[in-house]
């Protein structure tokens, strides 16, 4: 059974920094794709960033520069690192995984609400 479970969001003021962690199970993790996405109210869930099994790494053009995902083999565990947070990053944040070959084997966690207000 393949498990991800997201943890570390909350409330937070504007250009407070904010870490989430996933840690996944049920999959071999080093060899999938692990990307964070966000979902606002009444709007479609987005791509915030993803990370390969090398460690490359993508971002959306709205956090670039703010946030940083990194992954722990090791752990099992993916992370993002929030900073200089603002109101729009406010949202539902999910952990993804992606197998590098077979598109069916996609996996979300449960969801972490990241809520950014003075």
């Amino acid at each position: 059974q393949v498990q991800l479970v997201e943890s570390g969001g909350g409330l937070v003021q504007p250009g407070g920094s904010l870490r989430l962690s996933c840690a996944a199970s049920g999959i071999t993790f080093s060899i999938y794709t692990m990307g964070w996405y966000r979902q606002a109210p009444g709007k479609q869930r987005e791509l915030v960033a993803t990370i390969t099994r090398d460690g490359y790494t993508n971002y959306a053009d709205s956090v670039k520069g703010r946030f940083t995902i990194s992954r722990d083999n090791a752990k099992n565990t993916v992370y993002l690192q929030m900073t200089s947070l603002k109101s729009d990053d406010t949202a539902v944040y999910y952990c993804n995984a992606d197998h590098p070959y077979y598109r069916y084997l996609r996996y979300w966690g449960q969801g972490t609400q990241v809520t950014v207000s003075s």
